[in-house]
Parts: structure tokens; sequence; C-alpha cells
């Protein structure tokens, strides 16, 4: 057997069947020659028992040169025991990072994928994984296979999205609705810490072999937000409310104002999660799981006004299937307003602010607004809430729906009330 060279290469012929011609200076390298004429380089090699025969590539895309420097890396690896025709065809078969997000997604809807909380995503938030995996993600670094993600990729990605790069208007799924797409160092932020979870998901179940790539990229961190709604501004916005055509945004942003509530919380209400006895939202589903939130007589007397149209929804859809979708409407309060930069959770925030200001402290701030809280009386038993964090509930919420009503004043401080709910407890 000669030794390969281009000369050697050029010159062979083919046959009425496909040959070989091998190489005599590398053992295992040789060229694979079809009665078409084609030519292609080959590595054989033994694992164990098995005789392996690795195609390389074609005569003319690889020089001799080229393709030997490959089988000699073929010939070392199997020496090494590991088994290189597998190895590339585990290759070929390896998932891309768009199958690798199609099967976390399939996973969180199964509720096979569990939050911090310990408790499986919400349906809520897959939804905005979903959106962010979908206009950001995948256009950036979907093809790429997922054992070969760097953390240079996902650095290009991050900056290409806090650039403004997969900015635009897609459709949202819903009738004749648009998602505007911004993009910016807080989204770029947030989608790179999906795609780390994503990758800690894939790891522990052997979808993927490689770390996390995530690990490392530099991300902006953005500020917190503290707005908060001034006397002025609390006005404004009453103003609006009592004169809007829309009832039942607006009924949803006094209830936001008067308990606190995260507004997917308010719009998602059910009647039988309101206990008018006890005076407390039983809220089945939240972000930190089952809770129970204080109502002060301003929300109670509240949710009295609003028409039972639906058996299950306090704020239903036209077909009263579900519940309504009030965000534009209760964007555009806003506007009205001349609040553009405010939004639902700044009135939670100015509902905790309001709180603090009238003394009472972290731990019962917590409680009304439904923070995790843990222990096993917490996870385990349903009671009502105690009477001091009634009262914290009902004076914070006369004092923002005086404020919304342009009379400020401060909440009085009810001791006959108190003494009852005491007793109450008591008796419970």
């Amino acid at each position: 057997m000669p030794k390969l060279t281009k000369r050697i290469v050029d010159g062979a012929s083919p046959g009425a069947i496909d040959h070989f011609v091998w190489c005599t200076g590398t053992r295992g390298f040789g060229i694979r020659i079809y009665p078409s004429g084609r030519k292609i380089f080959v590595a054989q090699v033994r694992v164990g028992r098995r005789l392996r025969r690795i195609k390389i590539g074609a005569f003319g895309p690889f020089t001799v040169d080229q393709a030997r420097d490959q089988a000699e890396e073929i010939i070392r690896a199997a020496h090494k025991g590991r088994d290189p025709q597998r190895e590339k065809r585990d290759a070929r078969a390896a998932l891309t990072v768009a199958e690798l997000c199609d099967a976390y997604l399939q996973a969180a809807h199964a509720k096979l994928v569990i939050t911090r909380f310990g408790r499986p995503k919400r349906a809520s938030t897959i939804a905005i994984d979903v959106g962010r995996i979908n206009r950001h993600i995948l256009p950036l670094i979907g093809s790429i296979p997922a054992n070969d993600l760097t953390r240079t990729d996902i650095q290009r990605m991050v900056d290409d999205i806090g650039r403004g790069k997969t900015t635009g208007r897609f459709k949202s799924g819903k009738k004749r609705g648009l998602a505007v797409v911004r993009g910016g160092s807080g989204s770029a932020t947030r989608i790179a810490e999906l795609l780390g979870g994503i990758y800690s998901w894939a790891e522990r179940r052997g979808f993927v072999s490689c770390a996390n790539p995530v690990r490392g990229v530099e991300k902006m961190r953005g500020q917190p937000r503290d707005r908060v709604l001034s006397t002025g501004e609390l006005r404004a916005l009453g103003n609006v409310l009592s004169k809007t055509q829309c009832a039942a945004g607006s009924q949803a942003v006094r209830l936001i104002a008067l308990t606190g509530l995260r507004r997917s919380e308010a719009f998602g209400l059910q009647w039988r999660e309101v206990d008018f006895d006890h005076s407390c939202l039983r809220l089945a589903e939240t972000k930190t799981g089952k809770s129970t939130r204080p109502l002060g007589s301003s929300a109670l007397n509240l949710l009295r006004t609003i028409p039972q149209t639906s058996m299950t929804w306090v704020f239903p859809n036209a077909s009263h299937t579900g519940s309504a979708d009030l965000k534009k409407a209760v964007a555009d309060l806003f506007d009205y307003a001349g609040l553009q930069s405010v939004r639902s959770h700044d009135l939670r925030r100015t509902f905790a602010t309001a709180a603090a200001e009238l003394g009472f402290g972290d731990s019962t701030i917590g409680d009304m607004l439904g923070h995790a809280r843990r222990g096993v009386t917490v996870r385990h038993y349903i009671r009502p809430p105690d009477s001091a964090l009634l009262v914290a509930a009902d004076r914070t919420s006369a004092h923002i729906e005086s404020l919304l009503m342009g009379e400020p004043r401060a909440a009085v401080y009810d001791f006959k009330k108190i003494a009852q709910l005491r007793k109450r407890d008591l008796m419970d």
C-alpha cells in the first residue's frame, strides 16, 4: 500500500465496484473510491471487538493532509477507548437550543418544572417564557447545538437584546392582538436568567453534558422600581375612576389600590376566594402559592358593590368562560389621569408605603401583600387573619380610599372593632 499523496489520489481510477486505497504512513487512513468517481477519505479503527469505519470527507473540500490530520485524531481517540463513530452519531442527534427550549416548555406545561418556591410554574409565567424564547432566544441562538453553546454566544445574545436587535411588533396569539417587543438591558438580563434555568433543568436530566454556559455572563442589573403615587396623583386617579365608562377596569384598579393585590391576583379573582364573613381573601394560586389576605372595610364594601354577573369570576370575560383581560383598560385609566409612568404594581407599592407611614411593621405589611413565608403553621393550617392584621388592612385601605376621593385624612383607629375582632379570633 502506498503512502497517500495528492498524486496518488488524483490517479486513482474508479472500478465496477467501490474500492479502497490505504495509506502506509498512517495505519487506518485511506480513501474510498466509488464507481461514480467520487472519492471519500475514511479512518478505520477498532473499538473493542468492533471495527469502525468513519467518513472524514470528500477529496476536494479536504486535502490529503487535512484528511490525514483528522484521521490521526480519530485513531488517537480510539486508542483511548472512545468510539469516534458513536460520538459522531451522537453529535448529529444532539439537541439544538431550539429543541432544548421546546423540551423545557413541554415539561413546564406538564407541571414538571419547579420554581424556587417549590411549586410548578404557573401558566401565566410559562406564557411569558414562551414569548421570551420565541422572540429573543430562538432568532439569535436557536440553531446552535445545545452542547456547543458557549458563554461567548450568550454574551453576544445579551448584548444584542440590550441594544434592541430583537425589537419588533409580533402577533400575540390573541384575536387582533399585537405584542410590542422593545428589548433593552432589563429584558436581556431576564432572558439570560431564563436560559440559565433551562440549562440547569436540562443538566439534571441528561439533556446536555456541558457546564451551564450562562454562568459568568455579564448582565446589567436594573434598578429596582420605587415609584409611589403622591397624594395629588391618587386624587387625579380617583377623579378618572369616578368618571370612567369601563366599570370593570375602574373596580379592578380600586381593588388593587385598597388591597395591594398583584394585577394577576385582582384580574383573576374568583367569588369563592372572597370570604366576607372573615374579612379576607383566600387565594388558591398566587406567585407564592395559596395565600390569605386581610381585607379592610373599604375593600369589602367595594367587593359588595360589584355585580355578580358570573358565578365564578369577579371580573368575567364577555363569554363568562374565564377572567377578563383588563390590562389595556387599566393602562388607559392611568394614561387618562396623566400618569403615563404608573402601572398596577405601583399601586401595590403605594399601598405598602402607606401602611409603613401609618406605623405598621415589615412583617405585617408582608402578610397584607402575600409575601412568601415559611413554617409548618403557615403551610398546613388555614386560619382567618388575626385582629391586628385586619386593623392594619382596614386603616391602610381607608387611608388610600380617602386619598382617591380627594379627602386626605388620618384613618381612625377603631378600638371597639379591635375588641370585637379579638373576641371572634378566640371563638374561631
